[in-house]
C-alpha cells in the first residue's frame, strides 16, 4: 500500500517514515501543503497521514481542497494533543480520523490499518479470503493448510493490496504504483515475479490473470 506522508517536522518524519515503511508501507513525502495537494490528486495513494500545521498551505485547506474536486483519499489528520478545534475543523474539512501530537506510532499504525480496511469495507482484524489469513503485525500469512510463511516486504505489500481489492481487476502499472515509492526502482515486470512467487506459496487459483488486463485476486471465503 503507498501512503503520502505530508509532515515538515524533519525529526518526526526520520523515525515516522523509518517506521512506515517497516510496517509495509511505501512512503513518499510532502513538506509542505503545496506539494501535498497536488501528491495527494494523484490518484497513486491509498491514505494520507496529513499534518495541520503545514507550511505554505496548511493541513485543513488542502483537505478542503481534496474533498471539494471529489477525492476521497482516505486522510488521518495530525494535530497538537489539546487543540480540540483543529480536531473538529478536520472532521469539517472531511477527515476521516485524527491523531494528536505526541503520539506512539503503534496508535498511528493501527489506525491506518482499520482506515483501510473500512474504505475497503473490509472492516474488523485480519484480512481474510480464499482458506488464507494474512497477518499484517508479523507480515506473514496462513495457507489453507494451516502453514505460516513469512512474507518478503514486496510479497506483503502485495499480498496485502490484492487482498483489500479483492476482485477487482488490477494492471500491473496499477500494481507497480501501490506497492512501490517514487524512489524506487520501478519495473512492472517485476510484478510478475513476485505474483509468481505468491502463487507457489498460496496455490495458483488465487491469483487469476487476466490476458491483456492484469490480474484478480480470488474474491471467495
Amino acid at each position: 500500500m503507498r501512503l503520502l506522508l505530508a509532515e515538515d517536522d524533519n525529526d518526526l518524519v526520520l523515525t515516522l517514515k523509518k517506521d512506515l515503511q517497516a510496517a509495509g508501507y511505501a512512503v513518499d513525502l510532502a513538506e509542505n501543503g503545496i506539494d501535498a495537494e497536488h501528491l495527494g490528486n494523484e490518484n497513486i495513494y491509498d491514505i494520507a497521514v496529513l499534518d495541520i500545521g503545514l507550511p505554505e498551505r496548511n493541513g485543513i485547506e488542502v483537505l478542503k481542497n481534496w474533498r471539494d474536486t471529489s477525492n476521497h483519499l482516505p486522510v488521518i489528520v495530525l494535530t497538537a494533543r489539546n487543540a480540540w478545534h483543529e480536531r473538529v475543523d478536520g472532521f469539517n474539512a472531511g477527515a476521516d480520523d485524527y491523531l494528536g501530537k505526541p503520539f506512539h506510532v503503534e496508535e498511528l499504525l493501527a489506525r491506518i490499518t482499520a482506515l483501510l480496511h473500512r474504505s475497503r469495507q473490509q472492516p474488523g482484524g485480519k484480512l481474510t479470503a480464499a482458506g488464507l489469513s494474512l497477518n499484517e503485525q508479523e507480515q506473514s500469512v496462513t495457507t489453507e493448510d494451516g502453514q505460516t510463511h513469512t512474507l518478503t516486504g514486496t510479497e506483503f505489500r502485495l499480498l496485502r493490496y490484492f487482498l483489500l481489492n479483492r476482485g477487482r481487476v488490477l494492471s500491473k502499472s496499477l500494481l507497480t504504483e501501490h506497492v512501490y515509492d517514487f524512489d524506487s526502482d520501478k519495473d512492472s515486470n517485476v510484478i510478475e515475479v513476485y505474483v509468481r512467487r505468491l502463487r507457489l506459496l498460496l496455490g495458483k487459483s488465487c491469483i487469476e490473470t487476466r490476458r491483456g488486463q492484469g490480474y484478480v485476486f480470488r474474491n471467495d471465503d
